[in-house]
């Protein structure tokens, strides 16, 4: 494609563009940015349009080595929706794929989930069964090489992309572990059951919840759990929701987990430029387990749904909400699908808690702050959304500081866990003030 070729085609699809948008976006042979403005601002002329195609063109034929014009295109739509916020991403038709398949509980890979942490790759959590775990990979382990090629000074984003592949596909790993040297492994990968729920019974009648993340089942999952509980026989007497390192995902399933719980009001609301994008989630007056006290664990790594449906519970006084202030991502994300097969993953909204209330770059604040200890080198490097180039700004008001109570214990198996430890406490002690008080307050944790 010459560069002629290319300003032709670039001016007929950004004219489609236009008629598909309307005002939002206008081109006009010489007008100043002064001559008019849409709703973002100046609306951009031929001449910016010139600049675009100038760049394309010398980039095309004077960088030192061949380049692909299609990369080109791919790496200019990446580089305006990158510059919007942390979140908003050009999805080609395998990335679409694969986020199908995580939203339906599966991938294919090699069953780790990981972050980035000081322009590393920490491994968060290793799935079970998984080839990383056959493979003797634990959480904290970092990856530092991929296929032989090291993955400081490059995208780490399209890093993590390599960890996925075909079933049946290899790659090898270089794995740093903490006070210890690094090792190569090689993997399989395989198709991953993403198990999104996880439940132990403690003391014969206190459930103990873990939801990893939101898939599309996790709510009728969960609901099924509850079946099979009542089904043994089994009065629950309390229920912990484990939140803590639950990144979010499909939003509907934590709808549905705080309807629930609830018998009525906002569970959760959205505003966005789009009137489409103004919504609000109501409970049915069905409930699960009415008069039952529940406590939920959040720490900075829940962010996204987990804190929807903390914040839902939170602000309906149906939970009491323990642990770290959370990760802070209140914003909405819809994939918007392109003809060519590929699409965008747009932030269209802000979500909001039934108070009203906008954790964006803010968080759930718990009602009893717990301080976890940390390993030495991980200090408090984790992020938050706060923390992120370009995030939203938050709108509306904020949550209330909770109180600061020091953990002084490690964390290492469920019994000996200090957050499911304090939850427990709190468990019983609401069933005691609600037999001392009749169940006049039906069990419910203010």
């Amino acid at each position: 494609m010459d560069t002629a070729m290319i300003k032709i085609w670039l001016f007929s699809n950004l004219m489609l563009l236009c008629a598909s948008v309307g005002p939002a976006l206008a081109f006009q042979e010489g007008q100043s940015e002064e001559a008019g403005a849409g709703p973002s601002g100046p609306a951009l002329t031929l001449d910016d349009l010139r600049t675009f195609t100038d760049v394309f063109s010398q980039i095309r034929n004077n960088y030192v080595e061949p380049v692909d014009d299609k990369m080109l295109l791919n790496a200019a739509i990446n580089g305006m929706l990158s510059e919007l916020d942390p979140h908003s991403a050009y999805l080609l038709d395998d990335q679409l794929h694969d986020l199908d398949e995580s939203s339906r509980g599966r991938f294919d890979g090699i069953g780790v989930n990981v972050e980035i942490v000081d322009q590393r790759i920490v491994v968060q959590a290793v799935i079970l069964p998984s080839p990383a775990d056959d493979a003797g990979i634990k959480p904290r382990d970092v990856i530092i090489a991929i296929d032989g090629r090291p993955v400081r000074g490059r995208n780490l984003q399209e890093a993590i992309d390599e960890l996925r592949g075909e079933p049946g596909s290899e790659v090898t790993l270089e794995i740093l572990t903490p006070e210890s040297d690094a090792r190569d492994v090689t993997l399989v990968r395989t198709s991953v059951e993403i198990p999104s729920l996880g439940f132990e019974l403690i003391e014969d009648h206190y459930g103990y919840f873990k939801l990893s993340h939101f898939n599309r089942e996790s709510a009728s999952h969960f609901e099924r759990t509850l079946g099979s509980i009542e089904a043994d026989g089994i009065t629950l007497r309390g229920v912990i929701l484990d939140l803590r390192d639950n990144p979010g995902g499909v939003l509907q399933p934590a709808v549905d987990l705080a309807d629930g719980f609830l018998v009525d009001g906002v569970i959760v609301s959205t505003r966005g430029r789009n009137s489409a994008m103004q919504l609000e989630f109501t409970a049915d007056p069905s409930e699960w387990l009415p008069g039952v006290p529940v406590v939920v664990l959040i720490d900075r790594g829940s962010a996204s749904a987990s804190e929807v449906l903390a914040g839902a519970l939170q602000d309906h006084g149906r939970a009491l909400i323990i642990g770290e202030k959370s990760f802070g991502k209140g914003s909405v994300q819809s994939v918007l699908l392109l003809r060519n097969g590929s699409g965008i993953k747009l932030t269209t909204a802000r979500y909001y808690t039934p108070s009203g209330r906008s954790i964006q770059a803010e968080g759930i604040v718990p009602d009893l702050a717990l301080k976890p200890i940390r390993f030495v080198e991980e200090s408090d490097r984790r992020l938050r959304e706060a923390d992120l180039d370009r995030h939203l700004d938050r709108e509306g008001p904020a949550a209330a500081p909770g109180v600061v109570k020091t953990n002084s214990a490690e964390v290492e198996r469920l019994s000996d866990d200090y957050y499911v430890r304090e939850a427990l406490s709190l468990l019983k002690g609401a069933r005691i003030l609600s037999k001392a008080g009749d169940g006049a307050d039906g069990g419910r944790l203010e």
